[in-house]
């Protein structure tokens, strides 16, 4: 009687893994997707294609969007100017409510918000691209949030975080929606992406759960401390960043070889604070070299912060090529999630999910 129930315990704990595989597996391929979705969002703001659909969550009023011009009515500036409206007045009224008065009434008196555009089929379905890419990045958080409810009881962390990542994805389609409606208000852009950096972090740590027999990284208190000081200048660089592509989009009608020379203190900022970037990495890999799996990643760490370093510097000396500013912004966002777990790792106790 004993040994049945042991071998039952032993094939319930089998089969709690195999779950748990297939969970991790999912959290990993909605991992890769928001990279991908953040990678497209970057082609989005290259290409000037952010309002290739001036409204939200449909296209030009419709699920599939049109092709041609003549697919509009006449009057659809006017029309799509004024549903535009409409939704920044709700906008106005909650930064108010918010205590962000100076803000609101900025939005509210800048009438080139409501400027539309020219139909671009091109640019139209590149937004409409990444908007569908969305759509199922929200499938594979609520299948997610689905499969948490297994662990609610044994592991209620992994059921939190899965509602928590559920969350913040509905927010931050909420918050795309404003992001339209405002015409790319520089600050809206810059807000969205950072929402995006918290579904990054939620994601990596449901990884880091659910990774099956993951290795702790044993290294001395202080390699925690470097860490997060890269993790810190890190998000700082990306802010600086943000800041220097809203100057980009105030320089754009400018032919894209004078913008360099027309930026001013945000990029020598941006451009210097880069070396700290890279000396506190270097640190960190001198700090690891002893240690394999420590090694292992902060060498693939490092690899990201140089590539992003040389994309910085190739948009620095060619004018900023098109095809560069959606790479510079990924290997960016991946440095941020190998930061992560990184950090998740070092000295950690977290053993295989539901196999004791």
């Amino acid at each position: 009687m004993k040994t049945e129930v042991i071998n039952q315990g032993g094939l319930a704990n089998r089969l709690n893994l195999i779950a748990t595989k297939g969970f991790f597996k999912l959290c990993l391929a909605t991992l890769v997707a928001v990279y991908f979705l953040i990678a497209v969002g970057g082609i989005v703001r290259a290409t000037g294609s952010g309002m290739g659909c001036p409204d939200w969550p449909r296209c030009f009023g419709q699920w599939i969007p049109p092709t041609s011009v003549d697919q509009l009515p006449k009057q659809y500036k006017e029309e799509y100017a004024s549903f535009r409206e409409k939704k920044n007045q709700k906008f106005i009224r909650y930064l108010r409510a918010l205590g962000f008065a100076q803000t609101a009434d900025k939005i509210a008196s800048d009438k080139t918000i409501l400027v539309e555009a020219d139909f671009n089929v091109v640019k139209t379905w590149i937004e409409y691209i990444n908007r569908l890419i969305g759509v199922i990045i929200g499938m594979f958080i609520l299948l997610l949030f689905w499969l948490s409810f297994q662990y609610i009881k044994k592991w209620p962390a992994i059921f939190w975080l899965s509602l928590t990542t559920l969350v913040a994805v509905i927010f931050q389609g909420w918050f795309g929606s404003l992001v339209v409606s405002s015409n790319l208000t520089t600050w809206t852009v810059t807000v969205h992406m950072f929402i995006a950096l918290v579904i990054v972090g939620l994601l990596t740590y449901l990884l880091f759960l659910t990774y099956p027999h993951l290795e702790s990284i044993q290294a001395p208190r202080s390699i925690k401390w470097i860490v997060i000081a890269c993790l810190i200048v890190l998000l700082i660089q990306i802010f600086l960043g943000t800041q220097v592509r809203e100057a980009i989009d105030r320089l754009a009608f400018l032919p894209r070889d004078s913008w360099i020379s027309a930026l001013k203190l945000e990029f020598i900022i941006h451009r210097s604070f880069s070396w700290l970037v890279v000396g506190l990495h270097l640190l960190l890999i001198w700090c690891l070299q002893k240690n394999t799996a420590g090694k292992i990643l902060s060498r693939a760490l490092m690899a990201l912060i140089l590539i992003s370093f040389l994309t910085g510097v190739g948009m620095a000396y060619f004018n900023i090529p098109a095809v560069l500013q959606p790479l510079h912004l990924l290997l960016a966002t991946i440095s941020f999630g190998l930061q992560l777990l990184l950090l998740f790792r070092l000295n950690s106790t977290q053993n295989a999910v539901l196999t004791s």
